[in-house]
């Protein structure tokens, strides 16, 4: 029943020892995802998204605090919750011998499907995908988002109600990565209640109905990706300079008109801040720039992304980067 609370989460915590010291992968991370939507985790790596799904999906113990799976305790019966869930990781789970068919087949079996029934539904399975062509050649000449796809295919072949996606798109390219957008979306208009997490901004936006950041291990803020913008409010002015030595001067106009000190981007060329109204800000310091004589690649307004979302609340960027300590001992257990 849509809007029931299907996956909840109340002050979970994981604690991984290193040579540095505990690890707080999870630090009181509290959840609450009604039947039917789709919520995002968004996080840069380390934030503690995957050690969530491991919970999550019973692959590892919370240290403290509680997990329920439609009502059911993921520590307590965590085979019942394995009956009604599916799960595709950040890397594909496939068997690189076997043909696309044969490991969709070989997933049904596992699920004690029968051979009859496994087959069925992996036919199906491939139809939908769209991997007929490829679907009897070996998975190990497909490409990365063939590979996604056939994974994501593998987490359906039981119909799932829930479905857990742990950074999906991770290394695709952008044709890919909209295709399994496409596929993603589809899923959602049938009806399955997703979590899903990642770091990439637009991909929340795209296909999340609600948005959790994540940060050390615990939940910084909720809300639609439109009432995450409004914390900024307002838009944000832009500058591309043609001499990044004009970078300094340029941030001294731009932040006279914003609403706080205006920010340089590594290159030095992009120049930006927050402004209460957005034209008129924007008149203002092209004229001021022109009179300066300060020459300019481009200039606009925007409205605020999730990135700067994540920047306000945070401090840093969600951006890709090198896995820390913490998602390396995850991945480890």
């Amino acid at each position: 029943m849509e809007g029931v609370t299907i996956i909840e989460a109340r002050g979970l915590k994981k604690i991984y020892k290193a040579k540095t010291g505990a690890v707080h992968a999870l630090d009181g991370l509290d959840l609450a995802i009604p039947s039917g939507t789709v919520k995002a985790l968004l996080g840069p790596n380390g934030a503690g998204k995957t050690t969530a799904v491991k919970v999550l999906t019973t692959l590892i113990r919370p240290d403290a605090g509680t997990a329920r799976i439609d009502g059911i305790d993921v520590v307590a019966d965590p085979k019942a919750v394995r009956r009604i869930i599916g799960v595709a990781g950040q890397y594909a789970a496939v068997d690189e011998n076997l043909t696309g068919f044969e490991n969709l087949e070989m997933v049904g079996r596992l699920y004690h499907l029968g051979a009859k029934a496994a087959r069925r539904r992996a036919r199906e399975l491939i139809e939908q995908f769209e991997l007929t062509e490829a679907g009897n050649r070996p998975v190990k000449g497909f490409s990365g988002g063939m590979r996604r796809r056939i994974d994501l295919a593998g987490a359906l072949v039981i119909n799932p109600k829930i479905l857990f996606l742990d950074e999906p798109t991770t290394g695709l390219d952008p044709r890919s990565r909209l295709a399994l957008w496409g596929v993603i979306k589809n899923l959602v208009a049938e009806g399955t209640t997703l979590l899903l997490t990642t770091q990439y901004l637009e991909e929340a936006d795209q296909l999340s109905d609600d948005i959790a950041v994540i940060d050390g291990g615990k939940v910084i803020a909720e809300g639609t990706a439109d009432e995450l913008k409004a914390r900024i409010g307002g838009h944000r002015v832009e500058v591309t300079l043609v001499d990044a030595g004009d970078a300094a001067r340029t941030a001294d106009v731009l932040s006279r008109h914003g609403d706080g000190e205006a920010s340089v981007s590594g290159d030095r060329r992009t120049v930006g801040v927050a402004v209460v109204d957005g034209p008129r800000a924007l008149q203002f310091v092209l004229r001021e720039l022109g009179d300066a004589g300060v020459e300019l690649h481009d200039a606009g307004m925007r409205r605020p992304t999730l990135d700067d979302v994540f920047l306000k609340l945070t401090g840093h960027r969600a951006e890709e980067g090198q896995e820390d300590q913490q998602t390396e001992m995850e991945n480890a257990r």
